[in-house]
């Protein structure tokens, strides 16, 4: 933990990098979600563009695809005036030979200030960070089964805004837990936040050991896990990372853990339901709970900006700070 905020803050507290919620005082986040309210109206306006990073040059390196996590980076940065590069990793210098140190460096040369990283290895995020010169800020887009942190910034954000105070709340999150990097991220931005009660919801294959750890409550009754709750996250079902043994089959999943309105009746009657996609239709979530009153999903996606448009503003803040006071 010491070590992470050693990377991730500067040494007066600022918002260096954001590669891990855990660890981060709840003041951060709170700053985070402040800040993000602040860039929601920027979305309203017939101009959608704000010019606090003009001049600045951010660089998406996404070594695994995510359409919805990328183009939301690239608006977010695009909105505060930045210049945006997109790196095709499949094509790039890394799949013919190069490392990764390599083409750090050759971007470094090109005067980059901002690196938004996306890797199957968790871990990729702060290696890229500690080799960083002090001059560029590092994002974790999402890490192998560690940690997405503004993906959980911005389920935050999307609860906030329904319920302003996290301690009377009870939250569920329900399905694939053991292949998440967003539950891991959403568990300690909700314990720092301070709910009332996280519930884990899910087979046993699919709840790792160490969750007990994290301070949440296990279930493996669905209806059960979701009596009373204010908010329930769906997971979606990870099959590209499954070798095989963790589920009977994807009809008994859903018959036992997909949620459907019949099931979500166990939750109080103004829950909110959320998935940060993509959605297995028919698998975790049913099409008429998805698409229902209750579902906030699209809003989570439109929220996503704002969020990242404050991560990003905050990380290049302290750097423009340096520079102000060089």
């Amino acid at each position: 933990m010491g070590y992470r905020n050693n990377v991730q803050l500067t040494p007066d507290k600022r918002l260096k990098h954001f590669l891990s919620i855990e660890g981060l005082p709840r003041s951060i986040l709170v700053e985070i979600l402040d800040t993000a309210e602040n860039f929601a109206q920027v979305g309203e306006r017939a101009i959608k563009k704000v010019p606090i990073l003009r001049g600045k040059t951010i660089v998406n390196l996404f070594f695994e695809n995510s359409t919805r996590t990328r183009t939301t980076f690239e608006l977010a940065a695009k909105r505060l005036s930045a210049d945006v590069l997109t790196m095709n990793i499949s094509t790039s210098a890394t799949s013919k030979g190069e490392s990764l140190l390599d083409t750090l460096n050759n971007l470094e040369a090109m005067q980059s200030d901002m690196f938004v990283v996306r890797h199957a290895s968790s871990g990729a995020a702060y290696f890229i960070a500690k080799h960083a010169p002090d001059h560029i800020s590092v994002v974790n887009a999402g890490d192998g089964c560690h940690e997405h942190p503004t993906q959980a910034m911005l389920d935050m954000f999307t609860i906030r805004r329904h319920f302003a105070d996290f301690s009377k709340l009870k939250i569920a999150i329900v399905g694939d837990l053991h292949h998440s990097r967003v539950a891991r991220s959403q568990i300690h931005a909700l314990t720092t936040l301070g709910v009332n009660e996280v519930r884990v919801i899910g087979p046993n294959t699919l709840i790792p050991n160490e969750m007990s750890k994290l301070g949440v409550h296990l279930y493996h009754d669905l209806c059960k896990g979701l009596r009373d709750v204010d908010v329930v996250i769906m997971l979606r079902l990870q099959k590209e990372r499954m070798d095989g043994g963790f589920l009977p089959s994807e009809k008994e999943y859903f018959q036992t853990f997909g949620l459907t309105e019949q099931k979500l009746s166990c939750a109080k009657p103004n829950a909110i339901v959320m998935h940060p996609g993509p959605i297995n239709r028919g698998v975790e979530i049913a099409s008429e709970v998805a698409n229902g009153k209750q579902s906030v999903i699209l809003q989570q996606v439109t929220n996503g900006i704002a969020v990242r448009m404050a991560v990003m503003s905050m990380t290049m803040g302290s750097h423009l700070a340096a520079e102000n006071k060089s």
